[in-house]
């Protein structure tokens, strides 16, 4: 009799073109059936093709299938997630039965591996997965239910305020705490020695200027559109406006290689990256948006609790550029 073909999670993640995350949420509510050998889990193919089957079913009835955990791992960050798997591995052997509730916080800033991690010291019953998404989808994703925890540093041009704007006419209807977890500097990324004396948001009128970009609903580019929107610039005049990096890091390597001119972000990946300058402009607010609805109260005094502690506020100051002169501060709640 010939053995039946098995796959690691890693080649499932490759075949069904899925996260690693994803694929141990899909282990842990029972959806695809793994067993371990050693310290590796293994998924028969009879099972994948079940689990193929029965989500073609869903799809062919209307149903939808939830699709949150597998936009929360992009290419540029598979770093966290190999840092996450050994956890998620070790959970896996109490899958279906005693199974914690999977929170999804969405943002990129390391300040979130770092709340993600007293988290799960803190809270056992509860396991927290991120989403690499840009700010104003993940306010949107909140307003479809997708997500739990919300990061937003969204600039409104008109007014000069940071999120509430954008807040209040997206999660109009919900209950929810806005609270803050840190201030940055944001600002344009040059090339080394500035060769084009960039200094304001108005020398973006500059003719030929090449940019490198951020993704649509990004908080990077949210501040650069509202800027060339202040400032009467035309999105055209910028060389590379349409092409987009999906990431602060991004931009700025791009910068650093000599392929663009100019791009907008934070000072942190300017240092990461080397070998590009950082024009601070602006000092942007990042906030945490939590719904307040039955079910969720304990989590969310449990992250409140945590932001307002000394030892949270003190592992942020160790990274250059922070203010956490108001973290956990509560800035509104609706």
């Amino acid at each position: 009799m010939t053995e039946e073909q098995s796959y690691t999670t890693e080649e499932i993640s490759k075949l069904l073109k899925i996260s690693k995350l994803t694929v141990y949420d899909l282990i842990k509510k029972g959806d695809l059936v793994a067993y371990r050998v050693g310290k590796q889990m293994r998924i028969d193919a009879t099972d994948l093709e079940a689990y193929k089957r029965r989500s073609k079913q869903l799809q062919s009835s209307g149903q939808r299938i939830p699709n949150t955990v597998q936009t929360s791992v992009s290419g540029t960050q598979s770093g966290h997630v190999d840092a996450q798997e050994n956890s998620l591995q070790a959970s896996s052997t109490h899958t279906m039965t005693s199974a914690p509730r999977h929170l999804v916080i969405t943002g990129q800033d390391v300040s979130l591996d770092i709340l993600m991690r007293h988290m799960e010291k803190q809270t056992r019953d509860i396991r927290p997965l991120r989403s690499f998404m840009g700010s104003l989808d993940g306010l949107i994703s909140m307003y479809r239910g997708e997500s739990d925890l919300v990061s937003t540093h969204l600039l409104d041009g008109d007014t000069g305020e940071y999120n509430l704007p954008y807040i209040r006419k997206i999660l109009t209807g919900r209950s929810y705490v806005v609270v803050n977890l840190l201030s940055r500097p944001a600002g344009l990324y040059v090339q080394r020695g500035n060769p084009q004396n960039l200094q304001h948001w108005t020398d973006l009128s500059k003719p030929e200027l090449r940019l490198a970009n951020r993704e649509k609903g990004s908080g990077a580019r949210v501040l650069l559109d509202e800027q060339l929107r202040l400032h009467g610039i035309s999105a055209a005049g910028l060389i590379g406006y349409e092409l987009e990096e999906t990431s602060h890091m991004g931009v700025a390597a791009k910068v650093s290689s000599g392929e663009a001119d100019v791009g907008v972000g934070i000072e942190k990946a300017a240092r990461l990256v080397g070998q590009v300058d950082f024009i601070p402009l602006v000092q942007e607010r990042y906030d945490l948006v939590m719904l307040r609805k039955q079910g969720n109260e304990a989590w969310t005094e449990s992250v409140l609790r945590i932001l307002q502690s000394p030892e949270f506020r003190q592992e942020l100051q160790s990274f250059e550029g922070y203010d956490v002169s108001r973290t956990g501060e509560i800035l509104y709640e609706a």
